[in-house]
């Protein structure tokens, strides 16, 4: 239950603040009407909100805190090359360290490039593909929900208010695990794709050797194989997927879970395409990436600091083992509620999602919202059921339970129908042309 001073406070936000957040995933409409308006402090797996209720949290930090809030190591490597400064008018030694302890981690890539944000690190891979190949189309996987908040990508959502039809043609889309479906797009594009940029798996992994097979069909048709490893970088493997399936992209971006939550993100890639970004070549001139906060040094402490971590510790390990006993126990306590046909775990253990479904059997926002509330009233605050490092036994034990409860009154509502059960609206999908 919110209390009048975080009701007026959310008011003001949305004042003065559009969406009343800074990430589209973080909005009011995301969220059940019982969501706790902020979240103000964090530690491990459990946040506090406004006015000081507990929860054990999930996808944190939009899946970008993957070892836990306020993990010490990190806070504590930041915090000291804070009191340096955070930023000068040349390079500081520590952007060679973090780079070469990137490097080190994804052995595939040569060079590295550090910004703030994911969509800068995919925006500047595309720039640098069509620098490369002299070509302006690229395309990228439909069935991996964001690549970037620009243009290249928006413009092919619902969501395209402000984009020119011109960029919009020159984003082609293919699906997962479906090379027929890639083949015949670069046949219908012949010589104008520069570029093939997907994750390198999602909810289900890679096919007959898909990842492998783009390459080969991205190299026979001049064109530079691109994988975006935000999420999948640091879950998976400590190298990311590419290390996980043997495959070496010509350009792939890390971020989020390179700094735990610290604003870091990565463009890697071999050194005959990343060079063009740099001094020494004969090329024309690519503008890559050139931000004034890209480098500051305590981000990049927390980075050297994450990796740290991931290289001493079972954090991979972890997240799988955990993520497995934590699908485990929602499947039995879905099947015990005879909702299996109603609501589905589904990915990888390390980044596991839920499917809500209403009495008809179809993809409902009404039941996820009544989901998410049912579980907020239990002390769990879940868009997903992407674990952590910090997540515990008995942090696991506590979700199943809340999950447990939740279900029953979900069951009811399949019976009797949402309307009595949930408070306020259903949640929304953020690709929307209209608010309503």
């Amino acid at each position: 239950m919110q209390s009048d001073e975080s009701k007026s406070l959310q008011k003001i936000c949305h004042e003065i603040i559009p969406g009343g957040c800074h990430t589209y995933a973080k909005g009011d409409d995301q969220f059940p009407e019982n969501s706790p308006a902020f979240l103000k402090r964090g530690s491990g797996s459990h946040v506090w909100d406004f006015d000081d209720n507990e929860y054990i949290e999930y996808g944190m930090g939009c899946r970008a805190v993957t070892l836990g809030h306020a993990y010490p190591p990190v806070v504590e490597a930041a915090q000291n090359e804070m009191l340096n400064g955070a930023n000068f008018c040349r390079p500081a030694p520590i952007e060679t360290y973090c780079a070469q302890s990137l490097l080190e981690m994804v052995p595939a890539a040569e060079m590295v490039k550090f910004v703030k944000d994911g969509s800068s690190a995919t925006t500047a891979a595309v720039k640098l593909a069509r620098a490369v190949t002299g070509r302006d189309k690229v395309a990228f996987c439909i069935d991996h929900p964001f690549f970037a908040t620009n243009d290249w990508f928006i413009g092919k959502t619902a969501m395209d208010a402000g984009i020119p039809e011109q960029t919009k043609s020159l984003s082609l889309t293919f699906s997962f695990n479906d090379i027929n479906g890639l083949e015949a797009l670069f046949n219908a594009n012949p010589n104008e794709i520069a570029c093939v940029i997907l994750e390198p798996t999602k909810y289900e992994p890679p096919k007959d050797n898909f990842l492998h097979r783009v390459k080969d069909l991205c190299h026979r048709n001049g064109a530079l194989f691109v994988l975006d490893e935000m999420i999948t970088g640091f879950r998976w493997h400590n190298g990311g997927c590419q290390s996980l399936y043997d495959i070496e992209p010509d350009l792939s971006t890390f971020g989020k879970a390179l700094g735990n939550g610290f604003a870091v993100s990565a463009l890697l890639g071999k050194s005959q395409y990343m060079e063009r970004g740099g001094l020494y070549h004969n090329h024309p001139r690519v503008f890559l990436l050139s931000t004034t906060h890209g480098a500051e040094t305590h981000a990049l402490a927390a980075a050297i600091a994450t990796m740290d971590t991931y290289k001493n510790e079972p954090v991979i390990e972890t997240l799988s083992n955990q993520g497995m006993r934590l699908k485990s126990g929602l499947d039995e306590v879905i099947a015990n509620h005879d909702l299996q046909d109603y609501v589905q775990i589904v990915g990888e253990p390390q980044c596991l999602v839920y499917v809500t479904k209403d009495q008809d059997k179809k993809s409902s926002q009404y039941y996820r919202a009544l989901f998410m509330q049912e579980i907020i009233k239990r002390g769990i605050i879940g868009p997903s059921f992407i674990i952590s490092y910090s997540h515990s036994n008995d942090d696991v034990d506590k979700t199943i339970e809340a999950v447990d409860g939740a279900l029953a009154v979900y069951s009811r509502a399949i019976s009797d129908g949402v309307d009595r059960y949930l408070s306020g609206g259903p949640t929304q999908v953020v690709y929307r042309t209209y608010n309503q």
